[in-house]
């Protein structure tokens, strides 16, 4: 009877462990997927910096072209 309760602890037990296993290799495969999603974030935030970078760049060009247009329509008397 004592062994048949032993044997039956030790199974609870063996059972136990397993499922501990197997929950920490989800855990660290989490960890890993999540991991990966933040670098894919960062690289994405990195690109639209770029973007952004670009469009600001865009934008104070225009503002030249805009200049100079106003000026050359003033030299020859275009402007309004």
């Amino acid at each position: 009877m004592v062994e048949d309760v032993n044997n039956l602890v030790l199974e609870h037990l063996r059972a136990i462990r397993a499922d501990l296993r197997g929950m920490r290799d989800t855990r660290q495969e989490q960890g890993q997927r999540l991991t990966r999603m933040e670098i894919g974030l960062a690289g994405l935030r990195r690109d639209q910096g770029a973007d952004v970078g670009g469009v600001a760049e865009m934008g104070v060009r225009l503002d030249r072209l805009v200049e100079q247009v106003r000026r050359i329509e003033h030299r020859l008397d275009l402007a309004d």
